[in-house]
C-alpha cells in the first residue's frame, strides 16, 4: 500500500473512532482520490446558518504535497462569499500552497477554513473574481496565488 493511501486510511480511521470537530461532517470518503466534508461555521458570524462543502482531491504525493481543496459549487452547495474564496470554489489560503505541511490533516484543513470563515469581517468576493474564474484551471493547485491579505 502506498504512503498516501496508508495516511488517508489512518485519517479516516481516526475520524470514525474520534469523530470530527463540531460543525464538520464527512459527506463522502469512499476512496483515496476524493473526499467531501461539510463545514458549518458556528456562533454569531456572518455565515450563521450556512453550510458549505469542501472537496479534497489527493494525488499519490499526499501528505508531502497538499491536496487540491475547494468549495463544492453545484445545485446543493455554493462557495461562501469571502474575500479569499472565488465563486468557482477556489480558495486562496497559504496553508493550501506554500505553507502546507505534511503534519496537516483533512480535519485540520477543515478547522482552518472554518476559522477563516468565522473571523471574516465582510462578505465580498476577491476583487479579481470574475477575471480569475474565467481563466481558472480545474485544479486550484495549478494557480500561483499571491498571499498578501490576512486582514479579512
Amino acid at each position: 500500500m502506498a504512503v498516501y493511501s496508508r495516511r488517508l486510511q489512518k485519517e479516516l480511521m481516526d475520524i470514525k473512532k474520534e469523530g470530527t470537530p463540531v460543525g464538520i461532517e464527512v459527506i463522502q470518503a469512499d476512496d483515496f482520490a476524493k473526499w467531501i466534508l461539510s463545514v458549518e461555521v458556528l456562533g454569531d458570524t456572518l455565515y450563521k446558518g450556512e453550510k458549505f462543502a469542501l472537496m479534497f482531491r489527493f494525488d499519490n504525493q499526499y501528505p508531502i504535497s497538499a491536496p487540491a481543496v475547494q468549495f463544492v459549487v453545484d445545485d446543493k452547495y455554493q462557495a461562501p462569499v469571502h474575500p479569499h474564496v472565488y465563486s468557482n470554489g477556489h480558495i486562496c489560503a497559504s496553508i493550501l500552497g506554500n505553507e502546507w505541511s505534511p503534519v496537516l490533516s483533512v480535519v485540520a484543513v477543515c478547522v482552518t477554513i472554518q476559522s477563516m470563515l468565522a473571523s471574516c469581517k465582510r462578505k465580498e468576493r476577491p476583487p479579481d473574481n470574475d477575471r480569475y474564474v474565467a481563466r481558472a484551471p480545474d485544479n486550484p493547485k495549478k494557480t500561483r496565488w499571491d498571499f498578501h491579505d490576512d486582514d479579512v
